[in-house]
């Protein structure tokens, strides 16, 4: 991921009852379970009928939500107040704009916007281009201010020198030997509003990460690993940059049973897998 490492239960919900089991009899009032039931009277055919209808409607307008006009649908993007504990999950609002090279760009400047630009920059830096001096160049001057773009850029270099690169089987240009492929990805789990008050806002973006060497004779091979990444970000310059960032281990799950896979498994899969573009 980025060199920065120092900086990487569902809820249950229990059913109760009387500890009784009841037996619905058929209709028929016999309580012979082998009678057959009385027809429904027409009234009742007609109001089911009815309702079924009315759920098909809202149903259809539910899932078309968000799918015409852009300049109708609603791109408020109001969420809940940062205090409260809410799940990540899909609000309607369409996504980001325009793009700077692969980076999304022209968030909302909103609490649902800072999440997306700290989701989507998370993955820009967790990126394979981070690992090449020009490509990362690009992308420290994409997602990070001018100021802090300027402040990063010496030590990042210096950070990824020929010897670190060589360690993860690089060249110095940040390039595989030839057969093998870099795997390095971060892919964003959830994201939580520490704080935000219209030009500043602080996001962490819980991630999962792949990172690791496949191929033959590898002796790095692809593993993963949990972090929360925390962005510092100010809206400049018509959008949402970074500031400031840091990453702390975990929260991490139990590990599954899963076997692992071959490597070439895992290049396969990593090419003909694509990214995504984060949007709350």
């Amino acid at each position: 991921m980025s060199l920065g490492d120092d900086n990487d239960g569902f809820g249950g919900s229990g059913m109760g009852g009387s500890g009784q089991t009841r037996t619905r009899l058929p209709e028929g009032g016999t309580g012979d379970p082998y009678t057959p039931a009385r027809r429904p009277r027409g009234s009742r055919s007609l109001i089911t009928a009815v309702g079924v209808v009315v759920l098909l409607i809202a149903a259809i307008a539910f899932a078309n939500r968000g799918g015409g006009d852009p300049d109708t649908d609603n791109t408020s993007g109001s969420t809940p107040s940062s205090g409260k504990q809410t799940p990540t999950a899909a609000t309607g609002v369409r996504p980001v704009p325009g793009k700077n090279g692969t980076i999304p760009t022209g968030f909302a400047r909103d609490e649902q916007g800072a999440q997306s630009a700290a989701s989507n920059y998370a993955v820009a830096l967790g990126s394979d281009g981070m690992f090449k001096p020009v490509s990362r160049h690009q992308i420290v001057d994409t997602v990070y201010t001018p100021e802090a773009a300027a402040r990063l850029k010496g030590p990042q270099d210096e950070a990824y020198s020929a010897d670190f690169l060589k360690r993860l089987g690089l060249d110095a240009q940040g390039n595989p030997p030839t057969g093998n492929t870099f795997v390095t990805r971060t892919i964003p789990v959830g994201t939580k509003v520490e704080s935000f008050d219209g030009d500043t806002a602080k996001v962490s973006v819980w991630y999962t990460g792949l990172i690791g060497m496949s191929g033959p004779g590898s002796t790095d091979p692809v593993s993963t690993t949990w972090k929360t990444w925390t962005f510092d970000l100010r809206w400049t310059n018509d959008d949402w940059k970074i500031s400031a960032d840091s990453q702390k281990d975990g929260p991490a799950p139990v590990p599954g049973d899963v076997a692992a896979s071959t490597a070439d498994e895992i290049s396969k899969a990593v090419e003909e897998f694509g990214g995504f573009t984060y949007a709350r």
